[in-house]
């Protein structure tokens, strides 16, 4: 099983549909698309945003995880040390359109997934 680690506002940003008006549930309407991927495929998937979901957004089949210091970028910085702790980076997937983060992975030996790539392939599901 893959392992993902997904840079939220990455992905929800990929798409001019609105999701500045109501960031929230540009969050929430992306879990929901989460887990029906990860439910119809089995995959380990983490969601990163910059700071906590207000109000909480929870899930049972991915885990909804938040930088400790809200700040820009430090959704990136949060994945970036996730994966410098998996014990085998090999088997996940960095899904961001940040260069810094991507570079990063790949030197980690994780594998990039663009954001825009990632956000069709779960709505296609």
């Amino acid at each position: 099983m893959m392992r993902w680690l997904v840079d939220g506002m990455n992905v929800i940003g990929t798409r001019p549909d609105g999701w500045w008006r109501d960031r929230h549930a540009a969050m929430v309407r992306l879990v929901d698309r989460l887990e029906r991927w990860s439910s119809g495929n089995g995959e380990d998937v983490i969601v990163v945003f910059e700071k906590p979901p207000s109000p909480p957004i929870s899930s049972t089949v991915i885990e909804v995880a938040h930088a400790p210091r809200p700040r820009p970028n430090s959704a990136d910085d949060e994945i970036a040390r996730r994966l410098a702790a998996d014990p085998d980076p090999a088997n996940v997937r960095v899904v961001t359109s940040d260069r810094w983060l991507g570079d990063k992975a790949r030197a980690a030996g994780a594998v990039v997934e663009p954001a825009d790539a990632f956000r069709s392939q779960i709505e296609a599901s």
